[in-house]
């Protein structure tokens, strides 16, 4: 998935591409016996107040931090075990919209490049929406 900016809407895309951590993660019992390569990529798009036209201050708190959701998404990833690979991704994308209120929507890949020895990776996309009053 891949989120486009819209300007007209006011929204951004702010994304990490690579996240790369040792996780437990898997069903099978080897998985559950040790860490394994997970590959993590967040897609957000935020709120941008000063879209269609302007140019918003130079500063950091008004927009999106990366390094914090990318915090977010290792803090999840690195918490006990997680059979799927979809409750993973799930979960990294609640955190993400509970943790930053101008997020309209996270998309979270995660995946396991060295699962398959003839595939460069197997893995899922989710995406979570913040629901509007």
């Amino acid at each position: 998935m891949t989120y486009a900016p819209d300007a007209s809407r006011r929204l951004r895309r702010v994304f990490v591409r690579g996240l790369e951590l040792q996780a437990r993660l898997g069903v099978y019992d080897h998985e559950h016996e040790t860490v394994q390569r997970v590959v993590i990529d967040l897609e957000m798009l935020a709120e941008d107040p000063d879209a269609p036209h302007g140019v918003g201050h130079d500063r950091l708190p008004r927009v999106v931090d990366y390094a914090a959701m990318a915090a977010h998404a290792r803090a999840v990833a690195l918490t006990g075990h997680t059979w799927l690979a979809e409750t993973l991704a799930e979960k990294i994308a609640v955190r993400m919209l509970g943790a930053e209120p101008r997020l309209a929507a996270v998309a979270v890949t995660v995946a396991k490049p060295d699962a398959l020895a003839d595939a460069a990776a197997v893995g899922v996309t989710v995406e979570r929406i913040r629901e509007r009053p």
